[in-house]
């Protein structure tokens, strides 16, 4: 199969039925179409597209820079390649609103199984920056609230992020969480939570899955998956684990190449031509002409 097996109305019928399960969803982020079949191959439940390597993809910060089709474009492209589910970051939903309910239908049209609209001001900041600003509560109701309207499949995830536990202190966080469900939110997104206690807190308020952030050089403990399900925790993602990991490597890989000028003690670090094959399903295309192709390649 060129993309994936699965209509997108079918993999936001999992997602539903994945939340309402007794195991945490596992969604680590894709950086681009490639590392989402990645995703899949190595076993976990969903993908998961971050608005912040989105941004630095595009050589941006993550200040609120891109837009609405810059976002959906690429979210789009890499939903189609997997048969798991995948959940993107629409920041603030890009607008009022009546564009946040524009984004979601975007999002539906693009094959996403859900979205995440945040409580920040409009243009946003990294959840894990100081100096972080939060709309006021009947604002961001009315952000779930349009994107809760504004979607068609049922099916599709509208998840609440709030923001407020920076600036206001946890109680007010949970007080802002149950007012984002009330509003029609599936999912709660408390970002920047310092330790598993505060995910206990909103877990035990909601009566709708919790999502926890694990991100790198943030706020708050690197938990295991383990730990957060016994928090409460029904969702995890992992959104710039694998893109620091690849851009980490990129760069050791070019110091490598300037100090000696060959890559040639470069290549038991690298992904085989065989195994990048495999993973694009090079034989699986090759049925369309009747051709074969060697996997017994050099390097």
């Amino acid at each position: 199969m060129l993309y994936s097996t699965l209509t997108p109305a079918r993999k936001r019928r999992l997602f539903r039925e994945a939340l309402a399960g007794d195991a945490l969803v596992r969604m680590p982020g894709a950086f681009n179409p490639l590392s989402a079949r990645l995703i899949e191959r190595k076993g976990f439940d969903g993908v998961y597209v971050s608005g912040a390597v989105v941004a630095a993809d595009l050589g941006l910060p993550d200040i609120g820079l891109t837009t609405l089709t810059e976002v959906a474009t690429r979210a789009g492209q890499i939903a189609r390649m997997t048969d798991l589910p995948t959940l993107v970051d629409a920041d603030t939903g890009f607008g009022e609103p009546m564009n946040v309910a524009r984004t979601v239908q975007t999002m539906e049209d693009a094959g996403l199984a859900g979205l995440h609209v945040e409580d920040q001001v409009n243009p946003k900041r990294c959840g894990h920056l100081d100096g972080k600003q939060v709309v006021d509560l009947d604002t961001a109701v009315k952000r779930v609230r349009a994107a809760v309207e504004g979607r068609r499949d049922p099916d599709f995830v509208v998840v609440a992020r709030t923001d407020v536990r920076a600036v206001d202190g946890l109680d007010v966080a949970v007080d802002r969480a149950r007012a984002l469900v009330d509003a029609g939110a599936d999912a709660v997104f408390p970002e920047a939570l310092t330790g598993l206690t505060e995910f206990e807190a909103v877990a035990s308020a909601v009566g709708v899955p919790v999502l926890a952030n694990m991100t790198e050089f943030g706020k708050g403990e690197l938990h295991t998956v383990e730990q957060l399900q016994g928090a409460g925790v029904r969702m995890v993602i992992w959104p710039v684990t694998l893109l620091r990991l690849a851009m980490g490597e990129a760069g050791r890989g070019l110091d490598e190449i300037a100090a000696t000028g060959t890559q040639a003690r470069l290549l038991d670090r690298m992904q085989h031509r065989a195994d990048l094959y495999d993973l694009v399903d090079y034989e699986g295309y090759s049925a369309f002409d009747g051709g074969v192709f060697d996997f017994t390649v050099e390097r």
